[in-house]
């Protein structure tokens, strides 16, 4: 028979075990419940078993949506991305040509400096075949969702079909500035030879810098006639609202492209009005096939501007590919800023049908 004091003293070490269970039990039932609010995962194999495809330094993030987490891959500490937008039309080539998207990378892969900038570049897909593309790319992508309208083919200048996507990537843009991103917007027409950076400023101070067609000489002057095909833009509560009256006047302006609505609203003085500071691009730097740049030597981008056609825009920045490649295979003291441009004679002869 057990002695009455082993008795009392087993009893007494139950009830500390059951004291230590149920406070055992009732911090990790706390742990949960304010991991499930915050929706950080408590198990560190939480996340891994739900989405065993994730690296493990993304399991620990949290993302609101596909958007988000799309440029938070895509961007630089100071959340800045680059961005173009694409449709089917632009990543299939034709008999003659490679896709314009692959075009426009390998100006990334060819330029000065520009190959890590790669890594910032987000594409924005318009449809189901250009994702699917982008994806095989193994770059940073994010489908835009078009509410039913069908964005894949290719869609001639000032079109009802090209107008509409122009309000829909302006819609998007907006979103991504609400998100406290600022960007570089580039068309995938445009080819980056230079890392433009550097010859951006970096500051906050200016919030909008863009590209013209044909530069007046001032890069303060609102008298450059300016094209939206490449733009870097701060976010800030200026111009959140600059992107939230453009795209809000779609609704005066039919027939209008949203480039011509941005011009409209800086001549009636909305820049001003808005307090911002805005720099037009010297096309010396950021050159098109409106206005070529002069000096090889220092331009950055090269913009298939004044083409109507992508099979004419494919044909002459391949041209304009070739001149940079030749260039550079210069040997240095043969490097002049004479030296010239291919004609874009494809572009020219796109307006023409």
């Amino acid at each position: 028979m057990d002695h009455p004091k082993n008795r009392v003293v087993i009893g007494h070490s139950h009830h500390i075990i059951m004291y230590i269970i149920l406070l055992f039990g009732l911090l990790v039932i706390s742990i949960i419940i304010l991991t499930s609010q915050s929706n950080i995962p408590f198990f560190p194999l939480q996340l891994s078993i739900s989405n065993p495809s994730k690296p493990l330094h993304e399991q620990v993030n949290y993302y609101k949506d596909d958007l988000e987490r799309a440029l938070a891959g895509a961007s630089t500490e100071n959340k800045t991305v680059i961005i173009t937008v694409v449709n089917k039309a632009y990543v299939e080539g034709d008999h003659n040509n490679k896709p314009m998207l692959d075009l426009f990378l390998d100006g990334f892969w060819h330029g000065e400096d520009t190959r890590e900038l790669v890594n910032h570049l987000l594409i924005v897909s318009m449809d189901q075949t250009s994702y699917e593309r982008c994806k095989f790319l193994h770059l940073h992508c994010y489908k835009l969702q078009t509410d039913g309208v069908d964005f894949a083919g290719e869609k001639l200048f000032m079109t009802q079909d090209f107008i509409k996507m122009m309000w829909r990537r302006t819609l998007f843009l907006g979103d991504v500035l609400k998100r406290g991103y600022n960007f570089i917007f580039t068309d995938t027409d445009v080819l980056w030879l230079r890392n433009p950076f550097l010859n951006l400023y970096s500051n906050q101070i200016i919030d909008l810098q863009i590209s013209t067609d044909k530069f007046n000489g001032s890069q303060w002057s609102e008298g450059n006639p300016i094209n939206t095909g490449f733009y870097m833009i701060n976010s800030n509560i200026k111009t959140i609202a600059l992107l939230d009256a453009w795209y809000a006047g779609k609704d005066n302006a039919t027939g209008w492209k949203d480039q011509d609505v941005l011009i409209k609203l800086m001549n009636d003085g909305l820049f001003k009005y808005l307090g911002l500071t805005v720099r037009f691009l010297d096309t010396l730097y950021f050159s098109g096939f409106c206005d070529d740049s002069k000096d090889i030597n220092v331009v950055a981008t090269v913009h298939a501007n004044c083409c109507r056609s992508i099979s004419a825009k494919l044909a002459d920045l391949t041209a304009v590919l070739h001149d940079w490649r030749r260039f550079k295979n210069m040997p240095i003291a043969n490097q002049t800023s004479t030296s010239g441009w291919t004609q874009h004679v494809n572009c020219w002869d796109s307006w023409k049908n």
